[in-house]
């Protein structure tokens, strides 16, 4: 005959690695969506810098350019 504890232990022992199992989908799934996310978002621009250098590159040439007008049309700053 099988004793008490021993079924107890055991149906225990399947839950832990029923709920292991699923927690490791799970953060398996999450894994993907994130890689899926990072293909799918460029990471760099043009010169190999990211998104933000990026950003503050086009103001400085924007700045850069207001001024160059400022000087052609005679303009002091």
């Amino acid at each position: 005959m099988v004793e008490p504890t021993f079924v107890i232990a055991a149906a225990s022992l399947v839950g832990l690695c029923v709920v292991a199992l699923a927690l490791l989908k799970a953060w398996q799934g999450w894994l993907a969506l994130k890689q899926r996310e990072l293909d799918s978002s460029p990471r760099e621009i043009e010169g190999g810098v990211g998104a933000s250098a990026a950003r503050i590159e086009i103001a400085d040439l924007k700045e850069r350019i207001k001024k160059l007008e400022a000087i052609a049309s005679g303009v002091d700053l």
